[in-house]
């Protein structure tokens, strides 16, 4: 698996010469001119982000595409939403519609419900009021090696995807360790024995579970309201297929967090503490689930690189945007002990 590291002193930059630089501000100062640059209006697409989880009920959101100077904050994540879609999901020859559900109108005790299936705090939700389509009906509850064919319509669009969920393959045993001088700080390792069959590909999570101390700013929270993964976390087989090995982890922070050990300048960033309590999850995946993972992880690594290759996200969703996705999961949880 790779893993994404961090170093302070990992930035290069230029060494110029100060007469060099004298020589062509005179240059450029006779020279100025003021360019305008209009960018094109771009047409909106939908967009579906669902996945669909062994255990669990189907979560599908779906929205449009935003333009990329668009303000994005947590109502606009609200409010792009769309109602009145259809949305069926299909496996195995019957057809389920899903509903659509949104937190601001449930109760407090559905909304600690919904809490745990979405993987937001409940206050969050109640604030966001988000909306999502599903479907609690047990015959739709992800079974491993299904298929499931997902069928959204929205405004005379019709968007289509397809994903499997592919048995579970579990780890041989997972464990904390120190790589360093700080053994209060470690990453996450486990023994993996792959199947002597080319082509299967997996995603990693994992869950702090334990409750933060009176001295954190946010004492009483649990430390991760749902499972996340770090950069890097969907990988195949094609370089150790049938192998049995050592692998390690670090710690993901979750999208738009604002936790003080999230924050890439604490020394804790990308850690799992020796005090924590950790659900990790082995998931496996199709392939074009992972091609899709893989190409957004690329695209956050390569921001602001004027090096990096322009690419675009893969999606798996016909006539429209985004990722349909079947997980495999296998969990166990790892106590961090020295």
């Amino acid at each position: 698996m790779s893993n994404l590291c961090f170093s302070k002193n990992g930035v290069r930059g230029f060494v110029f010469i100060p007469w060099v630089g004298c020589l062509l501000a005179l240059a450029l100062s006779g020279c100025e001119q003021q360019i305008e640059v209009v960018l094109p209006a771009v047409d909106s697409d939908f967009v579906i982000e669902g996945k669909i989880e062994s255990g669990a009920p189907p979560i599908v959101f779906v929205g449009k595409t935003q333009g990329y100077f668009d303000p994005v904050d947590a109502s606009t994540i609200g409010q792009s939403f769309l109602p009145g879609a259809l949305v069926h999901v299909t496996s195995s020859g019957v057809s389920y519609e899903l509903q659509s559900l949104c937190t601001g109108d449930l109760s407090p005790e559905l909304l600690d419900q919904a809490s745990e299936l979405l993987g937001f705090p409940a206050e969050m939700l109640a604030s966001l009021d988000l909306c999502v389509y599903t479907s609690f009906d047990e015959n739709v509850i992800g079974q491993f090696g299904a298929k499931y064919v997902l069928d959204v319509t929205i405004e005379e669009q019709e968007l289509h995807a397809e994903t499997e969920i592919l048995p579970a393959i579990p780890l041989d045993s997972a464990w904390w360790g120190s790589p360093g001088v700080q053994d209060s700080l470690g990453l996450l390792y486990a023994s993996f024995a792959d199947p002597d069959s080319l082509g299967n590909a997996y995603r990693w999570y994992a869950k702090r579970i334990n409750v933060r101390p009176d001295w954190d700013p946010m004492a009483g929270e649990m430390k991760d309201s749902d499972f996340v993964a770090p950069m890097g976390s969907a990988f195949d087989d094609t370089f150790f297929n049938g192998l049995s090995f050592v692998f390690n982890a670090f710690r993901g922070a979750a999208p738009g967090s604002t936790a003080w050990d999230d924050d890439f300048s604490s020394s804790e960033a990308g850690y799992f503490k020796s005090t924590d309590t950790v659900v990790v999850r082995m998931c496996s995946i199709d392939q074009g689930v992972l091609d899709a993972i893989r190409s957004y992880e690329n695209l956050i690594l390569n921001q602001g690189s004027p090096f990096a290759f322009p690419t675009n996200m893969i999606s798996n969703v016909e006539g429209g945007l985004g990722l349909w996705a079947g997980y495999g999961i296998w969990q166990d949880t790892v106590i961090c002990l020295p």
